[in-house]
């Protein structure tokens, strides 16, 4: 059978959003910025769709500026926070397990004289508050911190940091990569209190090329593309109204049965740790993982990108971490500090709404025979 577990790393795009986007793209293609009947159609649906976004964000509608993917995102919010604190100094507060979206456009301004701070996370895979209010300087200017981490599925304690960072300086901006929380773990923008938050689209069964940058009402970002004035003059260009409304279109499933998914993932993730740990003897959970829909475990001894493979040509898809590692050796898992043979054997599992029992039976079952083979030989 064909079993796919690796939702972390992309979803199928949802019917509903595969016909939103056939719409725009065929009967509704006007420009949003022509000035023609048409165009003016287009823009109203335009925003109609951007308030279905700031709903499950819990902004405003002013507070959402499209974007092509959380990647963007995540470099946009680092360079404006950079520019924006120029004259207050060149500190930068991070996490050793970020995304590479964020820690390779730190790499580069650290190449260029900026000061960066890696927190590193406990055994555990989380992030201590304490860690950072220890950080804080009198030249921060940015704190970036993930919510979940995508390869560990640990939920990062953002909020209590945002608390900390802003009682340090209300001019730290704090900055948070949400691609992989949005939706799956409840929250909203006030909650979190950041001033800047990256989504990306295809995480939650919208096409890839799209995502959402949140910017806090007031904050006075520079542009990241100059030119026609769309987006209100933050990202020029013709909007991707077909990519957006496939957003919106995914999103309000989301919002209309959200808590039927998570509980619904929850359950088939410990079902799946329960299977892998009965069925499959040496395995080890590397993290369970807080959000609903991610867990690491790891098959000791054995190199995590050889089960990939073999996993793979049974038609079961899982990876041995980040999609946008490529194979390369996981800095998220290296951090935790774990056993060499332990950290070779690493595989993250993930999951979404439409996930079975049959694919975590046909995922444990492979990894028991690729073990009693190895045992046996």
């Amino acid at each position: 059978m064909f079993a796919y577990l690796d939702h972390a790393a992309t979803t199928a795009v949802c019917p509903e959003a595969a016909q939103a986007a056939l719409e725009e793209m065929t009967a509704g293609f006007g420009n949003p910025s022509a000035r023609c009947a048409f165009g003016q159609e287009a823009a109203k649906r335009l925003e109609a769709r951007r308030a279905v976004l700031a709903q499950a964000l819990g902004c405003s509608p002013e507070e959402v500026t499209f974007l092509s993917c959380g990647t963007e995102g995540d470099n946009w919010a680092i360079q404006a926070a950079v520019e924006l604190g120029r004259r207050r100094g060149k500190h930068i507060i991070t996490t050793a397990i970020e995304h590479s979206a964020v820690l390779e456009p730190l790499k580069a301004l650290e190449g260029k004289g900026y000061s960066i701070t890696r927190l590193k996370p406990d055994k555990s895979g989380h992030v201590s508050p304490d860690d950072l209010r220890a950080a804080l300087r009198d030249d921060t200017v940015l704190v970036s911190m993930m919510l979940v981490n995508n390869e560990l599925g640990t939920i990062q304690p953002v909020a209590e940091c945002v608390r900390i960072a802003k009682a340090f300086s209300p001019e730290i901006l704090f900055h948070t990569d949400a691609v992989q929380g949005f939706l799956k773990v409840p929250f909203t923008v006030d909650e979190l209190g950041v001033d800047l938050l990256t989504i990306s689209g295809h995480k939650i069964r919208a096409p890839k090329g799209i995502g959402v940058q949140y910017i806090r009402k007031g904050l006075k970002l520079p542009p990241l593309i100059r030119g026609g004035g769309q987006e209100k003059g933050l990202r020029s260009g013709t909007e991707a109204t077909h990519q957006i409304a496939a957003l919106a279109a995914a999103c309000q499933l989301w919002l209309d049965h959200g808590d039927e998914y998570r509980a619904h993932m929850a359950e088939l993730k410990a079902y799946a740790l329960d299977q892998l740990r009965s069925k499959v003897d040496g395995l080890e959970v590397v993290s369970a993982g807080d959000a609903p829909h991610i867990c690491a475990v790891s098959l000791p001894g054995y190199p995590s990108e050889m089960l990939v493979r073999a996993l793979s040509d049974q038609g079961i898809c899982v990876s041995s971490g980040s999609a946008c590692h490529k194979g390369k050796p996981s800095h998220v898992f290296a951090a935790l500090g774990l056993p060499k043979r332990t950290l070779m054997g690493v595989l993250r599992v993930s999951f979404g709404p439409g996930s079975t029992k049959e694919e975590v039976d046909a995922l444990a079952d492979a990894l028991a025979a690729i073990r009693n083979d190895r045992v046996g030989a």
